[in-house]
């Protein structure tokens, strides 16, 4: 018999939110007036620079912004996201069809799999991996087929593993990088085997590249369209909210290949109404403004990057380098499981971190670092760490 609320099967399907005990222990160690120092949200604790805010204010107060945008994006704000590709990656891009805007780089990568997908469709993704490529996959009744990314092959996933058949059968792929969670930046010859494997196999390859601005000692984060042939098979999801400290805002943009993004579009159109026309133009202002704020956050990560590293290496912690994002990616200590770790860091240190298992089975042995607070904090963190002798 059926019962009100009965949730769908498909969100039945959906992963079990991992995170929820660690999250019942946060809300009791506030309660209990606990000092702590969240590592666990990638949201940026710097603010959006001033000429951003100021664009938006001026936009906000304009009658004609307060209407329904166009589904596929101001023609301007696309038209700048063309300029800033040809500028950063020398990519060239039709605003009118290459370039579509969207509600943040989430709502695209979760919705991009209603489009292509039927269920029972394969997707390939890789683990661990951002949660959304699986629950957009499953949400579009399709099958998650894990792509391993291990510390061991530099988390690049290995194409030669992958059975023929199901590379045959496969409608869609995800990949990321610089990745969440594990840091690791991509070559691009590495694209380029995405890309020609994508080719062979008619697969829609789908790159998020939301952290490709954040980089650090001199390293510059690649495009996978800068591979030739790439805008047969690809599309590229950016975000403002990393780069710009925009996270709140809710804006970003998808590019590349102009039947994959139709097929985005189309979907887009009958589920929401665009991006509001103020966003788009404080977004105009960002992607075509002085870079300089890019530079001053990217210095910012790096040095609590540093102070990270360079302190629990001092506390006898392996602990790799990254060349990109704001995370770093950690073994956690011999005997503890990723979950049973970041619990016992939160209630003995009132350090919040992310276990890896949240990203997928792969991701268990890890836990995951934001560096989205001040580096006095982080240096408390690292004391606190010490403390506990682990």
């Amino acid at each position: 018999m059926k019962r009100v609320g009965e949730q769908a099967r498909r969100l039945q399907a959906l992963p079990a939110y991992l995170f929820a005990e660690i999250d019942r222990l946060k809300q009791e160690a506030i309660a209990k007036g606990a000092d702590l120092i969240n590592l666990g949200i990638g949201d940026p604790d710097l603010p959006t620079p001033t000429h951003i805010v100021r664009r938006l204010a001026e936009a906000a107060a304009a009658p004609e912004n307060h209407r329904y945008p166009s589904y596929e994006g101001l023609l301007s704000f696309r038209q700048a996201v063309a300029a800033w590709y040809r500028s950063r990656f020398g990519v060239e891009l039709e605003a009118e069809r290459e370039v579509l805007s969207l509600i943040g780089s989430k709502e695209g990568i979760g919705h991009i799999p209603l489009a292509f997908v039927d269920p029972g469709d394969m997707v390939l993704i890789p683990d661990p991996g951002y949660p959304v490529y699986q629950a957009g996959t499953v949400l579009a009744g399709g099958i998650p087929v894990l792509m391993p990314v291990v510390r061991e092959r530099a988390y690049l996933p290995d194409f030669d593993e992958i059975p023929r058949d199901t590379l045959a059968a496969a409608k869609m792929m995800f990949i990321n990088y610089p990745n969440n969670p594990t840091a690791s930046v991509a070559p691009l010859d590495f694209f380029q085997r995405a890309v020609d494997l994508a080719r062979e196999y008619g697969i829609i390859l789908c790159h998020d590249a939301a952290y490709s601005e954040i980089c650090f000692d001199g390293y510059l984060s690649p495009s996978l369209l800068q591979v030739q042939g790439a805008k047969e098979v690809a599309v590229e999801f950016h975000s403002l909210s990393k780069t710009y400290n925009m996270t709140g805002w809710r804006i970003g943009f998808a590019v590349g290949n102009t039947e994959v993004l139709a097929g985005l579009g189309r979907v887009k159109t009958n589920l929401d109404s665009g991006v509001f026309q103020a966003v788009q133009y404080a977004g105009i202002a960002a992607l075509t403004g002085p870079q300089d704020p890019v530079e001053e956050a990217r210095l910012t990560y790096q040095r609590r990057r540093d102070v990270l590293v360079r302190g629990l290496r001092a506390l006898g912690w392996e602990v790799d380098v990254p060349r990109a994002s704001f995370y770093v990616w950690i073994p956690v200590p011999k005997g503890y499981t990723s979950a049973r770790f970041a619990a016992i860091l939160l209630q003995q240190a009132g350090i919040v971190v992310t276990p890896g298992n949240g990203f997928g089975q792969f991701g268990e042995g890890f836990f995951r670092v934001a560096l989205t607070v001040p580096e006095a904090r982080i240096e408390e963190a690292v004391y606190r760490i010490g403390r506990l002798c682990l």
